[in-house]
Order: C-alpha cells, then structure tokens, then sequence
C-alpha cells in the first residue's frame, strides 16, 4: 500500500512539474490600419514555419485598431508569430499579382521582399 501511495504521489507531481513548464504567451497588435476582417495569429516552430500546420493558431477582432490573443500551455522553446490581417475572414492570405493583398508580419519585424524570414523568438 505504501508503494501505491508513493507512486500516486510521485505521479502527481510530475504532472504539476510539467504544468509549470508550460507558458502564457499574450501577443498584441497595436496599429491595425482598420477594424475591418480579423487578425490572425499563429505560432510557429522551426519545424512548421511556413510548411506545416502551425503549433497554435487563433484568429480575433480587431477593435479600435488594436488585436491581442493569448496562447495557453507554450512549452519552452523557440517560436516565430505570423500575423496576418484577414481583411475578408477566408483564413487564409490573399493575393493580387503575385503579390499578397492583405497586410501581415512575422516575429522580428523585418519585413523584406520574397517570402517571410525565420526569426525565432526564446521562450525559456
């Protein structure tokens, strides 16, 4: 019985250590240039970024120019944010003349010609 209640215990607490290693991870976007549509938010690893699903995604309301979304139980790690202002709500990016449509953004900041840059954000 004392080896039962001893593994119970022990379990349990490893369950509430790996709890404690997941995060909260609250990204806002200040400056929409319009309420229209939804801004949508994902969270990448260096194994999705750009060619798989990503680890979360959420898509939210824009008022008064401004979109937060929070991500519940981050593991530790390194992750890219794509940002994307979904002007019509199709979920997806638009494009016209090979060009995209609709305003988006990627962690870092850096916007450039050609496709989004991976920069990895630390999350311990």
């Amino acid at each position: 019985m004392k080896t039962i209640i001893t593994t119970i215990a022990l379990f349990i607490s490893l369950l509430s250590f790996a709890q404690e290693t997941t995060h909260t991870l609250k990204v806002t976007v200040p400056n929409a240039t319009s309420d229209k549509g939804e801004m949508v938010f994902a969270l990448n690893t260096k194994e999705t970024f750009m060619v798989a699903a990503p680890v979360q995604s959420a898509a939210v309301k824009i008022e008064d120019g401004v979109a937060t979304v929070t991500f519940e139980n981050v593991a530790p790690g390194e992750y890219a944010i794509i940002v994307l202002h979904d002007l019509n709500g199709n979920q997806r990016m638009d494009f016209k003349d090979g060009m995209p449509a609709e305003n988006y953004n990627v962690s870092g900041g850096q916007m450039s010609f050609g496709p989004p840059v991976l920069e990895m954000q630390n999350l311990p």
